[in-house]
């Protein structure tokens, strides 16, 4: 019941068309001569009823349309010349055309058109006054059906833009999530290999291992939880990790046994926060995947800081080719890319070699 209530601006339509109506309908009377037949009360009141039918106009559109249409056949055939009572079906058509599906709309409007024709034929000007009546009743059509299109091709758009704005957050959480625990997964499971290697001659090694194991472990489980918490609250952006822990990062990695030298050069200045983070997690997914295929159990860490950039290099010898596989490198790339930054990862001269540029000017 609470749909078929009118809302404000339906009954400010109605009240406006139907005081338009009968004033119209009133100085017709008047306006040509003796000669014009004067509105009498039943043609005010069919003018009274197909304004006020507008009232129901976005509750009950097919049934506004055909009871105007009715009304408006009525007063013509009543002999009645055209006047402002046209508003209303103008209205009316225009709400179906608006509010309905285009199929529903079309039968309905071609409905109307044929009950506005029979006074035409009747009592009107006979077949030349078929194309003006159809102008009321196409011209509505036409413009309501416009607005919707219109409407629908802007709500799918703000759609797509929320479903695209959903898919980036998902990926952006599987990537944080990615690299937290892959790197930490595969310095651990290194060091669990020398662990076991290592147990039944040298204990000594192996309880080493387990250690290393056990601050890695920690580690990683202090920062998937940060990075979760700014997951979860979009909160707590000062947790999280950035290119002042490179030396940290780089000392798990050696814990895990692989051989890693780091060179910085120039002097780290205030970074933006995208910056700091996407330097980070480049290095940290770059030296998982020396961790996990890396040949020769050594890596080379670069980090070159100057006034327009960061640079940031990773190599390790390696007779394969670059794989875009996984979330790795096309990770990698995303990220560095979308702050307007160059990433390469390429095979070359037996070493396998990621370069990212970070930009400072765009990412302030």
């Amino acid at each position: 019941m609470r749909a078929l209530r009118p809302q404000l601006p339906d009954i400010a339509l109605a009240l406006l068309v139907t005081l338009i109506g009968i004033g119209g309908t009133l100085a017709g009377a008047h306006r040509f001569g003796p000669d014009v037949r004067a509105a009498d009360p039943g043609a005010l009141a069919l003018v009274i009823a197909a304004g006020a039918a507008l009232l129901l106009r976005r509750a009950l559109p097919l049934a506004v349309l055909g009871t105007v249409a009715l009304l408006v056949s009525t007063y013509l055939l009543l002999g009645n010349d055209y006047g402002p009572i046209l508003l209303s079906l103008l209205v009316a058509v225009f709400t179906v055309a608006r509010h309905r599906p285009a199929r529903t709309a079309g039968v309905a409007a071609g409905a109307a058109l044929l009950v506005l024709l029979i006074p035409t034929l009747v009592t009107g000007p006979g077949l030349r006054g078929l194309l003006p009546a159809a102008a009321w009743v196409v011209v509505p059509f036409a413009l309501g059906l416009t607005v919707q299109v219109r409407r629908e091709a802007v709500a799918r758009q703000r759609e797509e833009a929320l479903r695209r704005h959903v898919d980036d957050e998902r990926l952006r959480i599987a990537q944080e999530v990615h690299d937290v625990v892959g790197h930490g997964l595969a310095a651990i499971k290194m060091q669990a290999d020398v662990a076991l290697h290592v147990l039944p001659n040298k204990p000594d090694q192996a309880e080493v291992a387990l250690e290393a194991i056990s601050r890695t472990s920690s580690d990683a489980l202090d920062e998937l939880r940060a990075t979760l918490a700014v997951l979860r609250t979009g909160t707590g952006r000062e947790a999280a990790p950035g290119l002042a822990r490179v030396s940290d990062l780089v000392q798990r990695t050696r814990e895990a046994g692989l051989e890693v030298s780091l060179r910085v050069r120039g002097e780290q200045p205030e970074l933006p926060t995208a910056v700091d983070l996407t330097g980070y997690r480049v290095l940290q997914e770059a030296l998982t995947n020396v961790l996990r295929h890396g040949e020769g159990g050594r890596g080379e860490v670069a980090v070159d800081y100057a006034a327009d950039a960061v640079t940031i290099e990773v190599s390790n010898p390696h007779s394969g080719s670059a794989g875009e596989g996984g979330l790795g490198i096309p990770g990698m790339r995303r990220r560095v890319e979308a702050l307007g930054g160059e990433f390469t990862a390429e095979t070359t001269a037996g070493r396998f070699r990621v370069r990212a540029r970070l930009p400072l000017e765009d990412a302030q």
